[in-house]
């Protein structure tokens, strides 16, 4: 969801974009460090660039720190040296820093906001795209799907007023909305900003699609409390097993990654039996590095055995939500579905402690089974969807879920209707991305070398 201060935000996801490969969840957190100078720190963040960073030896020689506003500016701009073979332009758009403070509320999924996200379906139909239960939001009683009509008193609820939408939803610690309801009616809300603990788990739930079972299964983050997002698993593929579910959907559409080690679990309860013990993915460091090049293996969970699996995505399907995509590729038949293809970040970092901050240039990659995993364009569809934002989660007319329960029960996808909007206005995916912008991606690693 949004961080509280957007400015910082936009500065995270700028650099952040989405981290694409943590080993664990942050528990083995560095000890407090005396601040250091705002100099130093940039010399420091600069220094460890060039041991840890993939693309380190393009870094000129020549390249300064000093003449930067802080850490998070330097790694941003040692960006421009990450080039790759067979991509034209730089590939990094994730290295970043951020306050140790802040970093820890972030990555806890401790948030400070309404608790509402929001997405045009069309140039002037703004709907409501992601709401969290224990939010301002939440608590109003706000659903996915509802329409925006007026927002603190302006009716012009239209991408040529982004900027204004933003202001008021996301830098706003009070705003006043009017909402039209499926239904017709339409409900005035005033939200005040308040700090919520999120819940990645949004919807899970079991379909008949002719004569298969289905098992559905709609996850926001992999950030979080993770003692309650593994219970959470258990739970629902407990729920699966016991009603002999033969094949799964996952709703990842606006899942930014978060730990990779929540992105492993998740990995070992949808594989089969017969991968067990079997190589699930590899990280490899740079050359300064290699003997820290890492494989993990698949430990099966739980007793649910599918073959085949539907990943329903976006373009804000990033990091840890496109390693666990990559990583059953080789074990499943897995099938996309979705508006447009994955955000594509095949590799990821660790916190590296400066200061009173941490710095995290991009540090590794990682490839599946097969040695797969350079997916700087993103993973592609197997069908081009819209984005349902006019139907709740879970709503069997959605257009993603619509077209994935097709294929399971007829062997193809829905081909879009007219009213699904699949052909996305320029204009609305330009304020979409404003709209996504202040919301977290990334894949987290508390790997120490």
């Amino acid at each position: 969801m949004r961080i509280a201060n957007v400015k910082l935000a936009l500065a995270l996801v700028a650099g952040l974009g989405i981290f694409s490969a943590c080993q664990k969840e942050v528990q083995d957190k560095p000890a407090e460090v005396t601040p250091l100078t705002s100099p130093k720190i940039n010399d420091s963040a600069l220094l460890y660039a060039r041991d840890l960073y993939l693309w380190y030896s393009q870094i000129p020689s020549t390249f300064t720190a000093q003449s930067y506003a802080d850490p998070n500016a330097v790694l941003e701009a040692i960006r421009a040296y990450s080039i790759e073979p067979g991509f034209s332009a730089p590939v990094d758009k994730w290295s970043f820093a951020y306050k140790q403070k802040d970093w820890d509320n972030v990555s806890s999924g401790i948030i400070e906001d309404f608790g509402l996200n929001i997405f045009f379906r069309t140039a002037d139909d703004l709907r409501v795209k992601i709401v969290e239960r224990d939010s301002p939001a939440g608590r109003a009683g706000i659903q996915r799907g509802w329409r925006i009509i007026k927002v603190n008193g302006s009716t012009d609820i239209s991408t040529s007023n982004t900027d204004f939408l933003v202001k008021n939803v996301f830098e706003s610690s009070r705003t006043s909305f009017t909402f039209q309801k499926p239904d017709g009616t339409f409900n005035d809300i005033i939200l005040n900003a308040a700090t919520y603990q999120e819940h990645p788990v949004i919807l899970d739930s079991v379909y008949t699609a002719g004569s298969r079972k289905v098992g559905y299964f709609a996850l926001n983050s992999f950030l979080g409390d993770t003692t309650e997002v593994y219970n959470n698993f258990q739970r629902v593929f407990s729920g699966f097993s016991n009603q002999n579910v033969q094949d799964v959907i996952v709703d990842l559409r606006y899942n930014g990654g978060g730990y990779v080690s929540i992105s492993e679990k998740l990995t070992n309860y949808l594989v089969g039996a017969s991968a067990n013990g079997n190589v699930m993915m590899t990280q490899k460091f740079n050359d300064k590095y290699s003997q820290y090049n890492e494989t993990t293996r698949i430990n099966k969970l739980g007793s649910l055995n599918i073959s085949r699996v539907i990943f329903i995505v976006s373009n804000n399907t990033a990091s840890a939500s496109e390693l666990l995509i990559n990583n059953l590729k080789p074990y499943l038949d897995v099938k996309l579905v979705g508006p447009s293809n994955t955000h594509g970040k095949p590799v990821g970092f660790f916190p590296v402690p400066v200061g009173d901050w941490y710095v995290f240039p991009v540090s590794f990659r990682t490839v599946n089974k097969n040695g797969e995993g350079n997916y700087f364009n993103g993973i592609p569809l197997d069908n081009r969807t819209a984005d349902g934002l006019d139907k709740n989660w879970g709503d069997v007319n959605e257009a993603c879920l619509a077209s994935a329960l097709k294929y399971i029960s007829s062997g193809s996808f829905r081909v879009g209707a007219q009213n699904d909007n699949s052909r996305v206005d320029p204009a609305v995916e330009q304020s979409n991305g404003l709209l996504e912008a202040p919301s977290f991606k990334g894949a987290v690693a508390a790997k120490r070398l």
